[in-house]
């Protein structure tokens, strides 16, 4: 099927204005209220105007109005009520630092919007205490940004036994791994350990396993296990080369959804990284227009996979708010 788009206003009709409307949800962002890290040897730090030093390289983090680099909750949730987004699943990374301490307030002050993800300094040993220690705070989910994962060899393994104690003891309080692996298939093989090992642990794998590198589609092909999932945070810029509404991206995913099926992909947007390219409502917008999904299959990508992974309880009705402009 050729992938046309639809109008906004069709879209509002079809999906949004139906007599049992569903909350969209966001299943791959980030917040932080102080950027100040090293990675691999590198500065990452926080510039004026929602720019960062990022690996030596000066970047546009965050959108400029983003003055004061806080990338709060508070901000976020102005976007998501404006582009009528329900809930968010916030994430980490190491190039963010931890942000345990935040997050832990976000998902007590806003636990209606919010699921967030807890993260240990996975890159020396003892990170099991700190597992233990983010369990006993709340948190329902651990980060693992596999990729980042280096020493002097090139990679640090995940599946050795301090992981697989932190996996079994996360399979046994009903906790959900968040999992990205470095391109291709270099860790699939130990993804599938730790899925055989703990076969009722949740997974979800991040940034559409990404999808634009060579050998992505062995990273989908882990959600055959029924206890994994995929994400679509990160995917626009994936795309980034191609531009919105991102024609290949459709393609990509129903290319996934035939090896795994639309029940186990989720969209997510990577805000704020990924708006300062585009708007947060174009982030999900172009899933929404395309005519190469059906209405169900939109409804699963969008919200319902989401529902079901993160256990989020009743969302906000949102309401359409025409721009000045229209």
């Amino acid at each position: 099927m050729k992938s046309k788009t639809l109008s906004e206003a069709e879209c509002r009709e079809r999906y949004l204005n139906t007599a049992n409307p569903v909350s969209i949800i966001d299943a791959h962002s980030h917040l932080w209220l102080w950027q100040h890290t090293v990675v691999n040897g590198s500065e990452i730090r926080q510039l004026p105007n929602g720019r960062s030093m990022f690996m030596g390289t000066e970047v546009q983090m965050m959108n400029p109005w983003m003055q004061d680099n806080r990338n709060s909750a508070e901000k976020f949730l102005a976007c998501m009520d404006y582009a009528m987004v329900g809930g968010a699943v916030v994430t980490q990374e190491f190039i963010d630092g931890l942000q345990n301490d935040y997050l832990e307030y976000v998902g007590r002050r806003w636990s209606d919007r919010f699921f967030v993800f807890g993260m240990c300094e996975f890159r020396k040993p003892g990170f099991i205490i700190e597992a233990q220690v983010l369990l006993r705070r709340g948190f329902k989910g651990i980060k693992l940004s596999a990729a980042r994962l280096i020493d002097d060899s090139g990679r640090v393994r995940i599946d050795t036994p301090e992981f697989m104690q932190m996996y079994h003891l996360m399979e046994d309080n009903g906790m959900i791994l968040a999992l990205e692996l470095a391109d291709g298939d270099v860790q699939c093989a130990e993804a599938e350990q730790i899925i055989a090992e703990c076969p009722g642990l949740k997974i979800v794998i991040g940034h559409f396993g990404m999808v634009t590198r060579p050998g992505w589609m062995s990273q989908i092909r882990l959600a055959r296990h029924p206890n994994v999932y995929i994400d679509m945070g990160g995917i626009t810029w994936l795309f980034n080369d191609e531009y919105y509404p991102y024609p290949s991206a459709v393609d990509a995913v129903r290319e996934a959804a035939d090896a795994v099926g639309h029940g186990k992909l989720l969209w997510g947007s990577d805000y704020p990284r990924t708006i300062t390219a585009i708007t947060y409502r174009q982030s999900y917008d172009w899933l929404l227009k395309t005519t190469a999904l059906t209405d169900a299959e939109k409804r699963l990508l969008l919200a319902e996979n989401a529902q079901k992974v993160y256990g989020f309880g009743s969302l906000p009705k949102m309401t359409y708010i025409p721009n000045m402009s229209e």
